[in-house]
Protein backbone atom coordinates (compact mmCIF):
# COMPACT_ATOMS: atom_id res chain seq x y z
CA UNK A 1 0.00 0.00 0.00
CA UNK A 2 2.92 2.41 0.99
CA UNK A 3 4.74 2.52 -2.40
CA UNK A 4 0.91 2.77 -3.71
CA UNK A 5 0.11 5.89 -2.07
CA UNK A 6 0.99 9.22 -3.94
CA UNK A 7 3.77 11.56 -2.66
CA UNK A 8 3.07 14.86 -3.44
CA UNK A 9 6.08 17.75 -2.27
CA UNK A 10 4.83 21.18 -1.86
CA UNK A 11 7.09 24.15 -2.12
CA UNK A 12 5.52 27.60 -1.38
CA UNK A 13 6.97 30.84 -1.21
CA UNK A 14 7.30 33.13 1.91
CA UNK A 15 5.20 35.69 1.44
CA UNK A 16 1.20 35.33 3.36
CA UNK A 17 -0.60 36.10 -0.31
CA UNK A 18 1.04 32.74 -1.92
CA UNK A 19 1.97 30.72 1.16
CA UNK A 20 -1.41 30.79 2.94
CA UNK A 21 -3.45 29.04 0.03
CA UNK A 22 -0.56 26.37 -0.63
CA UNK A 23 -0.47 25.26 2.53
CA UNK A 24 -4.70 24.55 2.70
CA UNK A 25 -3.94 22.97 -0.70
CA UNK A 26 -1.27 20.41 0.59
CA UNK A 27 -3.46 19.84 4.07
CA UNK A 28 -6.60 19.42 1.50
CA UNK A 29 -4.57 16.64 -0.59
CA UNK A 30 -3.48 14.78 2.61
CA UNK A 31 -6.82 14.80 3.75
CA UNK A 32 -7.53 13.16 0.55
CA UNK A 33 -5.10 10.06 0.86
CA UNK A 34 -1.94 12.00 -0.79
CA UNK A 35 1.25 11.21 1.78
CA UNK A 36 2.32 15.41 1.53
CA UNK A 37 5.68 16.71 2.49
CA UNK A 38 5.92 20.45 2.38
CA UNK A 39 9.24 22.45 2.63
CA UNK A 40 9.61 25.29 4.05
CA UNK A 41 12.23 27.71 6.73
CA UNK A 42 11.75 27.67 10.30
CA UNK A 43 10.11 30.66 10.70
CA UNK A 44 8.10 30.33 8.05
CA UNK A 45 6.82 27.30 8.96
CA UNK A 46 6.27 27.79 12.69
CA UNK A 47 3.26 30.23 11.14
CA UNK A 48 0.94 26.89 9.89
CA UNK A 49 2.94 23.68 12.34
CA UNK A 50 0.28 23.64 14.49
CA UNK A 51 -2.63 22.81 12.30
CA UNK A 52 -0.28 20.04 10.19
CA UNK A 53 0.29 19.08 13.30
CA UNK A 54 -3.44 18.09 14.25
CA UNK A 55 -3.94 16.65 10.61
CA UNK A 56 -1.10 14.25 11.34
CA UNK A 57 -2.32 13.47 14.86
CA UNK A 58 -5.53 12.88 12.89
CA UNK A 59 -3.75 9.81 11.01
CA UNK A 60 -3.02 12.28 7.65
CA UNK A 61 0.52 11.37 5.99
CA UNK A 62 1.65 14.92 6.20
CA UNK A 63 4.54 16.60 7.08
CA UNK A 64 7.08 19.95 7.27
CA UNK A 65 10.95 19.33 5.86
CA UNK A 66 12.69 22.11 7.24
CA UNK A 67 15.77 24.03 5.51
CA UNK A 68 17.62 26.81 7.18
CA UNK A 69 17.28 30.24 5.97
CA UNK A 70 20.66 31.91 5.19
CA UNK A 71 20.15 34.57 7.83
CA UNK A 72 23.34 35.76 8.59
CA UNK A 73 24.98 34.98 5.06
CA UNK A 74 22.63 38.05 3.96
CA UNK A 75 22.75 39.94 6.80
CA UNK A 76 19.73 39.72 8.39
CA UNK A 77 18.40 38.87 12.19
CA UNK A 78 17.41 34.84 13.04
CA UNK A 79 13.92 34.61 11.93
CA UNK A 80 13.35 37.00 9.43
CA UNK A 81 12.26 34.92 6.27
CA UNK A 82 9.12 36.29 4.98
CA UNK A 83 8.39 39.04 2.32
CA UNK A 84 6.24 40.44 5.11
CA UNK A 85 9.00 41.03 7.53
CA UNK A 86 10.74 43.65 5.16
CA UNK A 87 10.63 46.92 6.72
CA UNK A 88 12.32 48.89 4.58
CA UNK A 89 14.17 48.40 1.02
CA UNK A 90 17.24 47.36 2.67
CA UNK A 91 15.73 44.39 4.52
CA UNK A 92 13.22 43.30 1.67
CA UNK A 93 16.13 42.70 -0.77
CA UNK A 94 18.10 40.87 1.93
CA UNK A 95 15.31 38.57 2.78
CA UNK A 96 14.49 38.53 -1.74
CA UNK A 97 18.08 37.10 -1.84
CA UNK A 98 17.91 34.98 1.21
CA UNK A 99 15.09 33.15 -0.79
CA UNK A 100 17.05 32.93 -3.65
CA UNK A 101 20.27 31.46 -1.89
CA UNK A 102 17.10 28.13 -1.01
CA UNK A 103 17.41 26.51 -4.28
CA UNK A 104 20.23 23.91 -3.59
CA UNK A 105 18.92 22.92 -0.53
CA UNK A 106 15.10 22.47 -1.83
CA UNK A 107 17.28 20.75 -4.87
CA UNK A 108 19.35 18.22 -2.55
CA UNK A 109 15.95 17.39 -1.04
CA UNK A 110 13.91 16.67 -3.90
CA UNK A 111 16.38 14.09 -5.16
CA UNK A 112 16.12 12.14 -1.45
CA UNK A 113 13.12 12.29 -1.34
CA UNK A 114 12.15 11.58 -4.90
CA UNK A 115 8.37 12.21 -5.06
CA UNK A 116 5.34 11.57 -7.46
CA UNK A 117 4.70 15.32 -8.10
CA UNK A 118 6.06 18.74 -7.47
CA UNK A 119 3.64 21.64 -6.83
CA UNK A 120 5.58 24.64 -6.82
CA UNK A 121 4.78 28.49 -6.26
CA UNK A 122 4.74 30.02 -9.07
CA UNK A 123 7.91 32.09 -8.24
CA UNK A 124 9.96 29.21 -8.33
CA UNK A 125 10.24 28.77 -12.09
CA UNK A 126 13.92 26.51 -11.51
CA UNK A 127 11.76 23.57 -10.21
CA UNK A 128 10.82 22.75 -13.57
CA UNK A 129 14.23 21.34 -14.46
CA UNK A 130 14.29 19.61 -10.93
CA UNK A 131 10.84 17.65 -12.17
CA UNK A 132 12.60 17.28 -15.37
CA UNK A 133 15.54 15.09 -13.90
CA UNK A 134 13.34 13.07 -11.54
CA UNK A 135 11.30 13.11 -14.79
CA UNK A 136 7.98 13.65 -12.64
CA UNK A 137 5.31 16.43 -13.13
CA UNK A 138 5.99 19.76 -11.87
CA UNK A 139 2.75 21.60 -11.33
CA UNK A 140 2.64 25.66 -10.85
CA UNK A 141 0.79 26.71 -8.48
CA UNK A 142 -0.75 30.29 -9.50
CA UNK A 143 -2.29 32.17 -6.09
CA UNK A 144 -4.65 34.52 -7.59
CA UNK A 145 -7.55 34.68 -10.27
CA UNK A 146 -7.70 32.98 -13.19
CA UNK A 147 -8.97 36.16 -14.66
CA UNK A 148 -5.29 38.07 -14.05
CA UNK A 149 -3.21 35.37 -15.26
CA UNK A 150 -5.20 35.56 -18.60
CA UNK A 151 -5.12 39.38 -18.68
CA UNK A 152 -1.46 39.62 -17.72
CA UNK A 153 -0.94 37.09 -20.65
CA UNK A 154 -2.89 39.07 -23.08
CA UNK A 155 -1.13 42.48 -22.14
CA UNK A 156 2.41 40.65 -22.20
CA UNK A 157 1.55 39.46 -25.83
CA UNK A 158 -0.21 42.12 -27.42
CA UNK A 159 1.09 45.06 -25.89
CA UNK A 160 -1.88 47.25 -26.26
CA UNK A 161 -0.27 49.78 -23.83
CA UNK A 162 2.71 51.08 -26.06
CA UNK A 163 1.46 53.11 -28.83
CA UNK A 164 -0.80 55.34 -25.73
CA UNK A 165 0.32 59.17 -25.80
CA UNK A 166 0.18 59.11 -22.06
CA UNK A 167 0.54 56.66 -19.09
CA UNK A 168 -3.34 57.92 -18.26
CA UNK A 169 -4.77 57.38 -21.40
CA UNK A 170 -7.12 53.82 -21.60
CA UNK A 171 -6.61 50.88 -23.93
CA UNK A 172 -8.69 47.95 -23.68
CA UNK A 173 -7.28 44.22 -23.06
CA UNK A 174 -7.66 42.19 -26.72
CA UNK A 175 -9.57 39.14 -26.77
CA UNK A 176 -11.08 39.12 -23.36
CA UNK A 177 -14.78 37.79 -23.19
CA UNK A 178 -15.72 41.44 -21.50
CA UNK A 179 -14.61 44.43 -21.95
CA UNK A 180 -11.52 45.70 -19.93
CA UNK A 181 -10.33 49.09 -20.20
CA UNK A 182 -7.03 49.91 -17.83
CA UNK A 183 -4.40 52.81 -18.24
CA UNK A 184 -0.38 51.66 -18.14
CA UNK A 185 0.09 53.21 -14.86
CA UNK A 186 -2.64 50.50 -13.59
CA UNK A 187 0.64 48.20 -14.86
CA UNK A 188 3.23 46.45 -12.76
CA UNK A 189 6.27 48.19 -13.94
CA UNK A 190 8.16 45.51 -15.39
CA UNK A 191 5.70 45.30 -17.75
CA UNK A 192 5.53 48.88 -18.55
CA UNK A 193 9.67 48.84 -18.96
CA UNK A 194 11.86 46.76 -19.04
CA UNK A 195 13.57 46.25 -15.22
CA UNK A 196 15.18 43.60 -13.43
CA UNK A 197 12.47 42.20 -12.72
CA UNK A 198 11.23 41.80 -16.13
CA UNK A 199 13.31 38.82 -17.09
CA UNK A 200 12.59 37.09 -13.52
CA UNK A 201 8.79 37.11 -14.39
CA UNK A 202 9.53 36.10 -17.98
CA UNK A 203 11.27 32.93 -16.64
CA UNK A 204 8.12 32.25 -14.48
CA UNK A 205 5.92 32.25 -17.27
CA UNK A 206 7.77 29.98 -19.35
CA UNK A 207 7.95 27.61 -16.59
CA UNK A 208 4.29 27.71 -16.30
CA UNK A 209 4.33 26.97 -20.51
CA UNK A 210 6.67 23.92 -19.44
CA UNK A 211 4.51 22.55 -16.27
CA UNK A 212 2.30 19.76 -16.41
CA UNK A 213 -0.31 21.89 -15.37
CA UNK A 214 -1.39 25.01 -13.53
CA UNK A 215 -3.55 24.61 -10.45
CA UNK A 216 -5.46 27.41 -8.77
CA UNK A 217 -7.65 28.40 -5.92
CA UNK A 218 -10.91 29.59 -7.65
CA UNK A 219 -13.67 28.15 -8.64
CA UNK A 220 -15.76 27.38 -11.91
CA UNK A 221 -18.85 29.47 -11.00
CA UNK A 222 -16.71 32.26 -10.51
CA UNK A 223 -14.55 32.19 -13.68
CA UNK A 224 -15.59 29.59 -15.81
CA UNK A 225 -15.63 32.01 -18.97
CA UNK A 226 -11.89 32.35 -17.73
CA UNK A 227 -11.33 28.83 -17.53
CA UNK A 228 -11.92 28.19 -20.90
CA UNK A 229 -9.59 30.73 -22.32
CA UNK A 230 -6.95 30.25 -19.80
CA UNK A 231 -7.08 26.41 -22.02
CA UNK A 232 -7.68 28.41 -25.39
CA UNK A 233 -4.90 30.98 -25.37
CA UNK A 234 -2.37 29.50 -22.89
CA UNK A 235 -3.10 25.71 -23.51
CA UNK A 236 -1.95 23.54 -20.68
CA UNK A 237 -4.02 21.97 -18.45
CA UNK A 238 -5.59 23.71 -15.60
CA UNK A 239 -7.64 22.83 -12.34
CA UNK A 240 -9.34 24.83 -9.87
CA UNK A 241 -10.20 23.90 -6.26
CA UNK A 242 -10.74 26.43 -4.17
CA UNK A 243 -11.81 28.39 -1.97
CA UNK A 244 -9.02 26.25 -0.16
CA UNK A 245 -9.49 27.95 2.97
CA UNK A 246 -13.02 27.16 3.02
CA UNK A 247 -12.98 23.49 2.59
CA UNK A 248 -9.86 22.64 4.65
CA UNK A 249 -11.12 24.52 7.40
CA UNK A 250 -14.89 23.23 6.79
CA UNK A 251 -14.86 21.17 9.47
CA UNK A 252 -13.21 22.93 11.98
CA UNK A 253 -15.35 24.85 14.25
CA UNK A 254 -12.79 26.72 16.02
CA UNK A 255 -11.78 28.43 13.29
CA UNK A 256 -13.24 31.78 13.72
CA UNK A 257 -12.05 31.39 17.40
CA UNK A 258 -7.96 32.03 16.62
CA UNK A 259 -5.92 34.50 18.31
CA UNK A 260 -6.78 36.48 21.99
CA UNK A 261 -9.77 35.66 22.67
CA UNK A 262 -10.03 38.57 25.59
CA UNK A 263 -9.02 41.06 23.19
CA UNK A 264 -12.00 39.63 20.63
CA UNK A 265 -14.46 39.54 23.43
CA UNK A 266 -14.35 43.69 23.71
CA UNK A 267 -14.57 43.33 19.30
CA UNK A 268 -17.72 40.78 19.55
CA UNK A 269 -19.70 43.05 22.27
CA UNK A 270 -19.03 46.02 19.95
CA UNK A 271 -20.08 43.86 16.74
CA UNK A 272 -23.39 42.43 18.39
CA UNK A 273 -24.30 46.30 19.51
CA UNK A 274 -24.77 47.18 15.79
CA UNK A 275 -27.78 46.25 13.26
CA UNK A 276 -27.27 43.91 10.22
CA UNK A 277 -24.68 44.71 7.48
CA UNK A 278 -24.25 48.19 8.91
CA UNK A 279 -20.53 47.96 9.13
CA UNK A 280 -17.82 48.23 6.51
CA UNK A 281 -14.76 45.91 7.55
CA UNK A 282 -11.10 48.02 6.43
CA UNK A 283 -8.18 45.97 5.92
CA UNK A 284 -5.27 45.96 3.15
CA UNK A 285 -3.72 42.65 3.55
CA UNK A 286 0.17 42.05 4.89
CA UNK A 287 1.83 43.74 2.65
CA UNK A 288 1.02 46.86 1.83
CA UNK A 289 2.27 50.42 3.57
CA UNK A 290 0.31 53.63 3.68
CA UNK A 291 2.03 57.04 3.81
CA UNK A 292 0.79 59.02 6.75
CA UNK A 293 -1.11 61.46 4.00
CA UNK A 294 -3.00 58.42 2.72
CA UNK A 295 -3.81 57.62 6.22
CA UNK A 296 -5.38 60.48 7.42
CA UNK A 297 -7.82 60.68 3.96
CA UNK A 298 -8.87 57.13 5.12
CA UNK A 299 -9.61 58.54 8.66
CA UNK A 300 -11.39 61.63 7.44
CA UNK A 301 -13.28 59.19 4.46
CA UNK A 302 -14.47 57.21 7.23
CA UNK A 303 -15.47 59.45 9.97
CA UNK A 304 -17.68 60.85 7.02
CA UNK A 305 -19.63 59.17 5.88
CA UNK A 306 -22.41 57.85 7.32
CA UNK A 307 -21.57 54.03 8.37
CA UNK A 308 -19.81 51.95 11.59
CA UNK A 309 -16.48 50.48 10.29
CA UNK A 310 -13.65 48.57 11.64
CA UNK A 311 -10.32 49.31 10.54
CA UNK A 312 -7.05 47.13 10.41
CA UNK A 313 -4.21 49.31 11.11
CA UNK A 314 -0.46 47.87 10.97
CA UNK A 315 2.15 49.01 13.46
CA UNK A 316 4.34 49.99 10.55
CA UNK A 317 2.08 52.51 9.46
CA UNK A 318 2.56 54.57 12.21
CA UNK A 319 5.29 56.50 10.84
CA UNK A 320 6.87 59.90 12.62
CA UNK A 321 3.97 62.00 12.38
CA UNK A 322 1.38 59.24 12.13
CA UNK A 323 1.39 58.06 15.62
CA UNK A 324 0.10 61.06 17.55
CA UNK A 325 -2.59 61.30 14.36
CA UNK A 326 -3.92 57.76 14.80
CA UNK A 327 -4.09 57.69 18.38
CA UNK A 328 -6.18 60.84 18.48
CA UNK A 329 -8.29 59.32 15.63
CA UNK A 330 -9.27 56.10 17.80
CA UNK A 331 -9.74 58.07 21.01
CA UNK A 332 -11.67 59.85 18.83
CA UNK A 333 -14.29 57.29 17.30
CA UNK A 334 -14.25 55.09 20.74
CA UNK A 335 -16.23 58.18 21.83
CA UNK A 336 -18.67 58.21 19.18
CA UNK A 337 -18.79 54.07 18.95
CA UNK A 338 -18.67 54.54 15.26
CA UNK A 339 -15.54 53.09 14.24
CA UNK A 340 -13.23 50.27 16.05
CA UNK A 341 -9.81 50.42 15.42
CA UNK A 342 -7.50 46.91 15.21
CA UNK A 343 -4.19 47.15 15.78
CA UNK A 344 -1.96 44.37 13.41
CA UNK A 345 -3.75 40.88 13.32
CA UNK A 346 -7.37 41.02 13.11
CA UNK A 347 -9.98 37.66 13.56
CA UNK A 348 -10.82 38.39 9.88
CA UNK A 349 -13.16 35.34 9.19
CA UNK A 350 -14.58 36.04 12.79
CA UNK A 351 -15.38 39.31 11.08
CA UNK A 352 -16.33 39.10 7.85
CA UNK A 353 -19.33 36.31 9.09
CA UNK A 354 -20.52 38.40 11.59
CA UNK A 355 -23.92 39.24 11.23
CA UNK A 356 -23.27 43.00 11.40
CA UNK A 357 -20.59 43.02 8.61
CA UNK A 358 -22.00 44.42 5.24
CA UNK A 359 -19.34 44.95 3.01
CA UNK A 360 -15.27 44.83 2.38
CA UNK A 361 -12.61 47.15 1.92
CA UNK A 362 -9.84 45.32 0.04
CA UNK A 363 -6.72 45.76 -1.88
CA UNK A 364 -7.97 42.84 -3.91
CA UNK A 365 -5.13 40.45 -2.79
CA UNK A 366 -7.28 37.30 -4.16
CA UNK A 367 -7.18 35.76 -0.39
CA UNK A 368 -8.84 38.63 0.78
CA UNK A 369 -11.47 38.64 -2.01
CA UNK A 370 -12.08 34.76 -1.50
CA UNK A 371 -12.81 34.92 2.27
CA UNK A 372 -15.33 37.94 1.55
CA UNK A 373 -16.92 35.67 -1.17
CA UNK A 374 -16.90 32.49 0.75
CA UNK A 375 -19.73 34.88 2.90
CA UNK A 376 -21.12 36.70 0.08
CA UNK A 377 -20.24 40.14 0.70
CA UNK A 378 -19.37 43.08 -1.70
CA UNK A 379 -16.36 44.61 -1.69
CA UNK A 380 -14.94 48.32 -2.57
CA UNK A 381 -11.75 47.90 -4.81
CA UNK A 382 -8.43 49.89 -3.61
CA UNK A 383 -5.74 47.82 -5.47
CA UNK A 384 -1.94 48.63 -4.63
CA UNK A 385 0.46 46.53 -6.92
CA UNK A 386 0.38 43.39 -8.73
CA UNK A 387 -1.62 42.08 -9.91
CA UNK A 388 -4.19 43.65 -7.86
CA UNK A 389 -5.73 45.96 -10.58
CA UNK A 390 -6.93 43.27 -12.94
CA UNK A 391 -8.93 41.60 -9.50
CA UNK A 392 -10.30 45.24 -8.98
CA UNK A 393 -11.46 44.48 -12.89
CA UNK A 394 -12.96 41.61 -12.10
CA UNK A 395 -14.80 42.02 -9.27
CA UNK A 396 -16.12 45.49 -10.73
CA UNK A 397 -16.96 45.17 -14.22
CA UNK A 398 -16.89 41.33 -14.40
CA UNK A 399 -18.79 39.68 -11.71
CA UNK A 400 -20.54 42.95 -10.47
CA UNK A 401 -19.93 42.63 -6.95
CA UNK A 402 -17.35 45.33 -6.00
CA UNK A 403 -17.07 49.56 -6.12
CA UNK A 404 -13.95 50.98 -7.42
CA UNK A 405 -12.38 53.33 -4.78
CA UNK A 406 -10.50 54.80 -7.73
CA UNK A 407 -6.83 53.83 -6.97
CA UNK A 408 -5.01 55.14 -9.96
CA UNK A 409 -1.49 53.50 -9.81
CA UNK A 410 0.51 50.22 -9.32
CA UNK A 411 3.17 50.34 -6.97
CA UNK A 412 4.57 48.62 -4.26
CA UNK A 413 5.74 50.67 -1.52
CA UNK A 414 9.21 50.12 -1.80
CA UNK A 415 9.47 51.36 -5.24
CA UNK A 416 9.83 54.86 -5.84
CA UNK A 417 7.82 57.29 -7.74
CA UNK A 418 4.82 59.25 -6.50
CA UNK A 419 2.30 57.84 -4.26
CA UNK A 420 -0.90 58.88 -6.10
CA UNK A 421 -3.87 59.77 -2.97
CA UNK A 422 -7.07 58.36 -2.72
CA UNK A 423 -9.16 61.70 -1.47
CA UNK A 424 -11.80 61.51 1.51
CA UNK A 425 -14.17 62.20 -0.80
CA UNK A 426 -14.00 59.63 -3.23
CA UNK A 427 -13.65 57.02 0.05
CA UNK A 428 -16.90 58.45 1.16
CA UNK A 429 -18.73 58.03 -2.10
CA UNK A 430 -17.65 54.47 -2.85
CA UNK A 431 -18.87 53.85 0.72
CA UNK A 432 -22.71 55.39 0.02
CA UNK A 433 -22.65 53.47 -2.86
CA UNK A 434 -21.79 49.78 -1.27
CA UNK A 435 -23.66 50.14 2.22
CA UNK A 436 -26.32 52.28 1.08
CA UNK A 437 -29.83 51.43 0.53
CA UNK A 438 -29.64 52.15 -3.45
CA UNK A 439 -30.63 49.62 -5.96
CA UNK A 440 -26.84 49.42 -7.16
CA UNK A 441 -25.87 47.94 -3.53
CA UNK A 442 -28.85 45.65 -3.49
CA UNK A 443 -28.09 44.25 -6.79
CA UNK A 444 -24.27 43.87 -5.72
CA UNK A 445 -25.37 42.61 -2.45
CA UNK A 446 -27.29 39.42 -4.01
CA UNK A 447 -25.29 38.83 -6.84
CA UNK A 448 -22.24 38.34 -3.74
CA UNK A 449 -24.61 36.14 -2.01
CA UNK A 450 -25.22 34.03 -4.95
CA UNK A 451 -21.80 33.62 -5.52
CA UNK A 452 -21.25 33.16 -1.69
CA UNK A 453 -23.68 29.94 -1.85
CA UNK A 454 -21.36 28.74 -5.06
CA UNK A 455 -18.39 28.59 -3.24
CA UNK A 456 -20.35 26.39 -0.49
CA UNK A 457 -21.39 24.09 -3.11
CA UNK A 458 -18.46 23.42 -5.11
CA UNK A 459 -16.28 22.10 -2.24
CA UNK A 460 -19.17 20.04 -1.30
CA UNK A 461 -18.65 16.48 -2.60
CA UNK A 462 -20.31 16.08 -6.69
CA UNK A 463 -19.35 19.93 -6.51
CA UNK A 464 -16.82 21.09 -9.09
CA UNK A 465 -13.84 21.83 -7.03
CA UNK A 466 -14.54 18.64 -5.15
CA UNK A 467 -14.30 16.99 -8.92
CA UNK A 468 -11.71 18.33 -10.09
CA UNK A 469 -9.33 17.72 -7.12
CA UNK A 470 -10.35 14.08 -7.25
CA UNK A 471 -9.89 13.91 -10.89
CA UNK A 472 -6.56 15.78 -10.39
CA UNK A 473 -5.29 12.90 -7.56
CA UNK A 474 -6.78 10.10 -9.66
CA UNK A 475 -4.29 11.35 -12.78
CA UNK A 476 -1.17 12.29 -11.05
CA UNK A 477 -1.80 8.05 -9.64
CA UNK A 478 -2.16 7.31 -13.53
CA UNK A 479 1.12 9.28 -13.93
CA UNK A 480 2.93 7.56 -11.54
CA UNK A 481 1.73 3.62 -12.50
CA UNK A 482 3.12 4.47 -15.77
CA UNK A 483 6.42 5.90 -15.10
CA UNK A 484 6.94 2.54 -12.79
CA UNK A 485 5.87 0.63 -15.44
CA UNK A 486 8.39 2.42 -17.88
CA UNK A 487 10.91 1.79 -15.08
CA UNK A 488 10.57 -1.85 -15.03
CA UNK A 489 10.55 -2.80 -18.29
CA UNK A 490 13.73 -0.40 -19.27
CA UNK A 491 14.79 -2.41 -15.92
CA UNK A 492 13.98 -6.07 -17.69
Amino acid sequence: MESQQLHVVFVPFPTPGHMIPMIDTARLFAKHGVNVTIINTHANASTFQKSIDTDFNSGYSIKTQLIHFPSSQVGLPEGVENVKDGTNSEILGKIVQGILMLQDQIEILLQDLQPDCIITDMMYAWTVESAAKLNIPRIHFYSSSIFSNCASYLVRKYRPHDDLVSDTHKFTIPCLPHTIEMTPLMLADWIRTKNSATGSFGAIYESEKRSYGTLYNSFHELESDYEKLYKTTIGIKSWSMGPVSAWVNKDDEKIANRGDIGKEGELLNWLNSKPNESVLYVSFGSLTRLSHEQIVEIAYGLENSSHNFIWVVREKDKDDDGEGFLQGFEERMKESNKGYIIWNWAPQLLILDHHATGGIVTHCGWNSILESLSVGLPMIAWPMFAEQFYNEKLLVNVLKIGVSVGSKVNKFWSSVGEDELVRREEIVKAVEILMGRGEESKEMRMRARKLGDAAKRTIEKGGHSYNNLLQFIDELKSLKIARELEKSMLDN
